[in-house]
């Protein structure tokens, strides 16, 4: 066999995401892509902040020597003083570029707080539903995911969280907004959380972290706001990237913001700035720490996507799909008119529409549609939508 086992279980049960994204790829090239309605991929298309077009051109002219070359694995430091500043004022607790760490991505910045805290058979908690690469990133580092199911409008479940708490529990990862359902985790609920924690740490006489992965923090809707984790607990640790508010997911930039509080602080910091570099990331992107430094407050408009969801939103209640409306991100995560979320999206494909099922993210009888997408896509999707749920309830549903 030319890859081992392990991969080829990843392989058999990887990312739905992808499985669908390169289905649309093959309807594409089949019926031609004005054809085809692909809600599958969280790929913004929104064009970057002419703020960081101006700053990047700027960037690239430069030919001082070194501009290119290696920098601290953690990020150059006056990059991370600017990041420390603007969470700070999101997170409510005041940090330094020491408490910040330069990665490639929240992907990457996830992997390295991995890397960094578990021990092998280690388990991590994570509300369902959730971002399906999450299995991947926690096994990476020997750790186990546990799944803790939610309320019916995907708030955070506290009486579960609590029992699912255990002996090897090392962390739990909160994903707000969250993939794939745009639900906001409340302050009042992150406050219970971080009790839950506090009194779980103290019974097994270390800490139980909180992870906050935060790309959609500025992409909210009707005036929404999203709590901040680091104030809501000391041992919490947060990773974001600029992939969703600048529009920017191929270029790999974010980063990690630990709380000053954090116990045996100086000794996690420096793990996380090793496992930085012994993971093969080295240092995060050198133009895109420069870029990063330079645009603070800048993000692209969250009113477009609000004004794409409310179209979906209407569309598909019109239609009789049943959901949540999100807050949040840029997912909308109905219920599967069949108990079979795959065979559903099987109808939905059947009229070009393409969409994830919900097991893809621990929670079959959903599906997901990612709606940053051009508005006219989703308007022109609507005979396709109406068709699916026609053809699903003719057939037994």
């Amino acid at each position: 066999m030319p890859i081992s086992r392990k991969m080829q279980g990843f392989a058999e049960r990887s990312s739905w995401i992808r499985k669908m994204f390169e289905e649309g790829t093959r309807l594409k090239a089949q019926y031609g892509a004005a054809n085809v309605f692909d809600f599958s991929l969280g790929n913004p298309d929104l064009p970057p902040p002419p703020a960081l077009v101006e700053r990047l051109r700027e960037l690239v002219a430069r030919e001082a020597p070194g501009v290119h070359g290696y920098m601290p694995n953690a990020g150059f430091p006056y990059v991370r003083a600017a990041v420390a500043e603007q969470v700070s004022r999101e997170q409510a607790v005041a940090l330094t570029g020491d408490d910040v760490l330069l990665t490639c991505g929240a992907a990457g910045g996830l992997n390295v707080v991995f890397k960094t805290l578990l021990d092998p058979e280690d388990e991590v908690l994570v509300p369902v539903p959730y971002f399906v690469e999450y299995d991947f990133y926690v096994d990476n580092h020997g750790g186990r995911l546990v799944k803790v199911p939610t309320r019916p409008d995907f708030s955070l479940d506290l009486g579960a969280m609590a029992a699912a708490i255990g002996p090897r529990t090392k962390a739990v990862l909160v994903n707000s907004p969250n993939n794939p359902t745009g639900q906001i985790y409340d302050a009042g609920s992150l406050a219970e959380l971080a009790r839950l924690l506090t009194e779980a740490s103290q019974r097994q006489g270390s800490p139980i972290y909180l992870v906050a992965d935060e790309p959609y923090r500025k992409i909210v809707f009707d005036g929404a706001e999203v709590p901040p984790v680091l104030a809501s607990y000391p041992a919490s640790i947060l990773v974001s990237s600029s992939s969703k508010d600048l529009s920017v997911p191929g270029e790999r930039i974010g980063y990690i913001a630990v709380h000053p509080a954090m116990p045996d602080r100086a000794a996690l910091l420096g793990g996380l700035t090793l496992a930085n570099r012994i993971l093969g990331f080295v240092n995060a992107p050198a133009l895109q720490q420069r870029l990063l430094a330079s645009l603070a407050g800048v993000s692209v408009d969250a009113g477009i996507y609000q004004r794409r969801r409310d179209v979906l939103c209407a569309m598909l209640a019109a239609a009789g799909y049943e959901f949540q409306k999100p807050r949040g991100a840029f997912y909308l995560f109905p219920r599967s008119p069949l108990a079979d979320d795959v065979a559903f999206v099987g109808f939905l494909r059947d009229q070009r529409v393409l969409a994830v099922p919900g097991r893809g993210f621990g929670a079959p009888g959903f599906f997901r549609l990612a709606f940053c997408v051009d508005e006219t896509v989703i308007q022109r999707a609507e005979p396709g939508f109406r068709a699916a749920l026609a053809a699903a309830k003719g057939g037994g549903a």
